[in-house]
């Protein structure tokens, strides 16, 4: 439980801070290696995350750190998978559909997963094996009222018409689109385009019934909503290994996936 408070504890206060940034006029964007942009919101985030986290005794991979060797990470057994601005560039378009994720991960697995939506105050995260969710009225409530007030979250008990399939605001390609087509051949299908990791959340609280995501990711991109979705009673399958997605591996680039009920 006392993990659970401190992840919780750092989302939100991330997510205060997110805000303060997000009602300015300049977030400071650069432009990564990798083509995606970076503002000032994920930097200072990742510090606050990073200040509740580092006493933990779980070491730490967060898309605003230098990564570790995996030599060294290949021996953890376990370590917080962090990325503290998911959706930066729906920050940037201030569309409100960002997140901060944060997840514990056991022997490669994801076993506890936090996802703050700054914007909206929704909070969502697992407990016991099950997942939660809440919206914040009040910032300087106890976490351990929030965990106390909060509902539990299953996915939809069954496929029904429409077929609610999600995708991202910013990703949509000719794979995604096939997959896509061919549940269209035999049913009626609604698209919900969402950002960021609440994509994982719509499967997860039962308004969505699939989200596949064949383009790239990377691990703190998915483990929390995967920790999420399962515990909801979702499955988050490798395309190709059809497994579970798994987590701290040498390449911290994701395969193909799809998020099903």
């Amino acid at each position: 439980m006392e993990i659970l408070k401190i992840a919780i504890t750092a989302a939100i206060k991330a997510g205060e801070k997110i805000m303060e940034i997000y009602t300015t006029a300049d977030f400071n964007i650069e432009i990564k290696a990798d083509d995606s942009p970076l503002t000032i919101a994920d930097r200072e985030a990742n510090d606050v995350i990073m200040s509740f986290l580092k006493n933990t005794y779980h070491p730490i991979i967060s898309e605003e750190n230098k990564q570790t060797d995996y030599g060294t990470r290949k021996k953890w057994d376990s370590c917080w998978i962090v990325d503290p601005l998911d959706g930066t560039k729906e920050f940037i378009k201030r569309n409100g559909e960002f997140t901060v994720n944060i997840a514990l991960v056991e022997n490669n697995i994801p076993t506890l997963g936090i996802i703050y939506v700054p914007v909206t105050k929704v909070l969502y995260f697992t407990k016991d094996g099950k997942s939660f969710k809440i919206t914040l009225s009040d910032l300087s409530v106890s976490v351990d009222e929030i965990i106390a007030k909060s509902t539990q979250i299953h996915v939809a008990s069954s496929i029904t018409e429409p077929v609610k399939i999600v995708g991202s605001r910013s990703h949509l390609n000719e794979d995604t689109q096939n997959f896509i087509d061919a549940i269209k051949n035999d049913k009626n299908v609604e698209i919900v385009s969402k950002g960021s990791s609440l994509k994982f959340c719509l499967v997860a609280e039962g308004t969505a019934h699939y989200y596949p995501r064949f383009a790239p990711t990377m691990e703190w991109d998915t483990a929390a909503g995967q920790a999420i979705c399962q515990c909801a009673g979702a499955k988050v399958i490798n395309q190709d290994t059809q497994q579970p997605l798994l987590y701290n591996r040498e390449n911290l680039l994701n395969p193909y996936f799809l998020v099903t009920i």
